[in-house]
């Protein structure tokens, strides 16, 4: 009894004891559980600056290696921006179908390893078009001509410096067409020059070297010339069209693309196409011009001021455009003189955003001759016109490049009395030698009398079986500056009183290009049109000589296949 006693007082007394060790043992737990925790965030601090320090000097070299790779493109391109703009890329000097003897499929021969002094091209271009109901003809109807041109170039450089030279040739026929290939320069012009100049190249210039320590090289050629400036829109090849425009005259540049600056000037006479005989030298008319690129303001800016003078003497015209011989009456209301100034500012550039822009203004007087009638003769009247134009687009960072656009350009129209000899200024804007391709894919549209907002879409889909293909379509409206003025392109169809309206119409189209091999490319587009009120109503007067019963919308489809010699 006693000894039960002792146990249970026993197990009384252990049981604080046992309590109290293990609160104090928790207690020391704890602490230590803070200690530790009061370390590791230390420790975590501690690596934390560490890595931000770390993430910073990674941060500032890399930014250091893409300011780098920067500085090294800006060396190798110098201050040149291609345009993004739709189809103003120009034509490359020589053309893109040239290349050097030594790196064509000659290299494989010794004779031509190291022959880096000569330039070849040959080319060849057949396209067959289907148009129904094509508005540049007066009468519906459905045509499916074949237009085929040959090209061939060879020119010498470097080896005899400063003295270089080139010839191109071009042959361009129309076959399978409804209409008469007599007269139709458009399409037509059998095997003739397209070029053929002497040249004095100096890479190293007096006018020295830009801030990268690029040569600013000065040249001047003398002979039969073919080019493009500017957005082509004024001076074009014509690279679209069957036949080109070519002038004979004197050209000279100082600087090159990579510079800050470059000067281009020039004093030529245009080149009268004939379908099947040689060109001659248009001697009625001279044309003179100065264009500047000013791209040292800043990455994101190029200006190009130019001035322009188109003089004609309309004693000396003797042929239309086609190349048919005046006479009668239609002699006496195309010669008439002329002198028409042109001056504009052109402003174009792109981000690193993705945004690009391209924006001109220009602006043209002077003075010529408006014919009246046989019997009144022509009077002279002043020349006030304009034309301006924007596009604004962006370039998606994806694989398949996608770049939208938008555009609105104007050229201003003549207006016409609704009656009676019109004795008024003229206002009609005066397109000059450019071409028309980028107003219209159906080439409907030429820089005269026009208001028109477009949208484009471009991309390059990739797809397994196809490598580089480029795919493009837009939405065009069309309306006349003024109503009573004529649409040109579409067989000159007018209404005097402006009853008909300004609606011209709309377009869309679509083309899809992509090479075969190295040697050979595919082009295929289609382009529908609807006719506006201006087209449906004005087709029914009957001194537009047109089909006034012609229906209200056209469809043109191609498909153009193009061979490389070289």
């Amino acid at each position: 009894m006693h000894t039960k006693r002792n146990l249970s007082f026993s197990k009384k007394l252990a049981q604080p004891l046992l309590i109290s060790s293990l609160l104090l043992s928790g207690g020391f737990a704890h602490a230590n559980e803070a200690e530790i925790k009061l370390a590791d965030n230390t420790t975590q601090t501690t690596k934390s600056i560490e890595d931000l320090e770390q993430e910073e000097k990674v941060k500032a070299r890399l930014k250091e290696i893409a300011d780098e790779a920067k500085a090294a493109a800006k060396t190798a391109n110098g201050y040149y921006v291609e345009r993004r703009s739709y189809g103003t890329q120009k034509e490359s000097e020589p053309p893109r179908y040239v290349k050097q003897a030594n790196k064509t499929w000659l290299k494989d021969y010794d004779a031509f390893n190291d022959v880096n002094w000569l330039d070849l091209g040959l080319e060849y271009r057949a396209r067959y078009e289907h148009r129904d109901n094509d508005f540049r003809r007066a009468d519906e109807n459905i045509d499916d001509p074949l237009l085929l041109r040959t090209r061939a170039y060879i020119g010498v450089k470097e080896i005899l410096d400063p003295l270089r030279f080139a010839v191109e040739v071009q042959d361009s026929r129309r076959n399978n067409g409804d209409y008469s290939r007599a007269y139709d320069t458009r399409d037509v012009n059998q095997a003739d020059i397209l070029q053929g100049y002497l040249e004095l190249h100096f890479k190293e210039s007096i006018f020295g070297k830009d801030d990268l320590g690029n040569n600013r090289p000065f040249w001047v050629r003398g002979g039969r010339l073919a080019w493009e400036s500017l957005d082509r829109r004024l001076i074009a090849r014509n690279e679209w069209r069957n036949t080109t425009n070519t002038f004979q005259g004197v050209r000279a540049n100082i600087g090159d693309k990579k510079n800050d600056w470059q000067l281009e000037a020039f004093a030529v006479k245009p080149v009268q196409r004939f379908t099947r005989s040689l060109d001659e030298v248009d001697h009625s008319q001279d044309f003179y011009g100065v264009i500047g690129d000013w791209r040292g303001w800043s990455e994101y800016v190029t200006l190009q001021p130019y001035y322009f003078l188109l003089k004609q003497d309309g004693n000396k015209v003797k042929y239309n455009s086609n190349g048919q011989e005046l006479t009668g009456a239609t002699l006496s209301a195309a010669q008439i003189d002329r002198k028409i100034h042109t001056a504009g500012l052109r402003a174009y550039g792109a981000f690193n955003s993705g945004w690009d822009y391209d924006t001109s203004y220009v602006k043209q007087w002077g003075n010529q001759d408006r014919f009246l009638s046989n019997a009144l003769g022509s009077i002279n009247v002043d020349h006030e016109a304009y034309s301006y134009g924007a596009e604004v687009g962006y370039t998606f960072k994806n694989a398949w490049k996608p770049r939208v656009s938008a555009y609105y350009g104007v050229a201003s129209g003549d207006s016409t009395p609704a009656t009676g000899t019109d004795r008024t200024d003229s206002q009609r804007f005066e397109r000059l030698f450019g071409f028309a391709r980028p107003w219209s894919n159906n080439d409907y549209i030429q820089m005269e009398n026009i208001r028109t907002p477009k949208l484009h879409l471009e991309f390059e889909p990739k797809v397994s079986f196809l490598q580089n293909v480029k795919v493009d379509t837009s939405f065009s409206w069309y309306r006349l500056d003024d109503a009573s003025d004529r649409w040109q392109a579409g067989s000159n169809l007018r209404d005097r009183t402006g009853a008909s309206g300004n609606d011209l119409g709309k377009e869309v189209d679509l083309r899809v290009r992509f090479p075969i091999n190295q040697y050979a490319s595919l082009n295929i587009g289609y382009a529908h049109f609807w006719a506006g009120d201006f087209v449906k109503d004005s087709v029914k007067i009957a001194g537009n000589n047109n089909d006034a019963t012609r229906a209200s919308s056209s469809d043109f489809f191609y498909t153009e296949l193009t061979l490389l010699g070289f």
